[in-house]
Order: C-alpha cells, then sequence, then structure tokens
C-alpha cells in the first residue's frame, strides 16, 4: 500500500509509459490527419476553418503538418517538443475556436489532445525515443 503513495516513479516504467502514450496519441492523431491530407492532395475545392486570415488552403496545410507530420515525429520522438508545439496550437484553435460555440461533447476530443500533449510537453518524450538518443550520442562526443 506505501507504493502507492509515492510521488517518484520508476525510470524505466516510466519510459515505457512515455513510450505507449507518444505512439498511441500519435497514431489516434494520425486518423484525424491523414484524411485532411487527402483532402489536400485531391486538388478540389478546399472548405476549411480560416484561423490565421491567410485562406483555408494555408489553414488546411498547416493543420495536415500539425495533425500528420508532426504525429508521426511524436511516434518516433523526434523533436518531440517542437512537434508538440505545433500540435498544441493545433488542438487550441480546435478545441476554443473551431468547436468554440459547440457543446462540450463537440469539443472534448481537441482539449484531451491538448491535454495529453501538455503533459509530453512537460515531461518530454522519455529514453525511448530518436531524441535521446540524439541527446545521448551528443553527450558522449562531447567527451
Amino acid at each position: 500500500m506505501n507504493y502507492l503513495n509515492r510521488t517518484n516513479s520508476n525510470s524505466v516504467f516510466k519510459d515505457i509509459i512515455l513510450l505507449i502514450v507518444r505512439v498511441f496519441i500519435g497514431f489516434a492523431m494520425l486518423s484525424h490527419g491523414f484524411p485532411k491530407l487527402q483532402m489536400l492532395l485531391d486538388g478540389g475545392n478546399i472548405e476549411f476553418y480560416d484561423f490565421l486570415g491567410m485562406g483555408p488552403k494555408i489553414s488546411l496545410i498547416l493543420t495536415v503538418f500539425a495533425e500528420f507530420v508532426c504525429s508521426i515525429l511524436l511516434i518516433l520522438g523526434l523533436f518531440t517538443r517542437v512537434a508538440l508545439g505545433f500540435l498544441i496550437f493545433t488542438m487550441i484553435i480546435a478545441g476554443f475556436f473551431v468547436h468554440g460555440a459547440d457543446p462540450f461533447d463537440k469539443r472534448e476530443m481537441s482539449l484531451i489532445y491538448l491535454s495529453v500533449y501538455l503533459l509530453l510537453m512537460v515531461f518530454g518524450p522519455g529514453k525511448i525515443s530518436v531524441d535521446y538518443m540524439i541527446e545521448k550520442r551528443k553527450r558522449a562526443s562531447d567527451w
């Protein structure tokens, strides 16, 4: 029972959980980004929320970059915090602007993604990531 009250955690267990969360949330967001990528590649008339006033096509391109490309980076744990910055921005736009006037159940998913992305931003990708391998190699070469 004392184990349940401890605030520190096993590092290996933490890294495995961070990997699982990164991979799961990354693939989950890919399922939102891939249809948008297809919409972009179809070349038809694009009707998309223009969140920066730069036109719907630019907004769609930026959203595809975040939801598709950055999700792949998140899964790999490569440039994780940069990718999370784009994903966090996108979920803020989705949760508070695109679905801002909608009932909570329409905003809920983007807010859940936002919450997980914020947690990953704070805790980082963990040791089971490309970022960690790069950092480890840099430290070894600094010797």
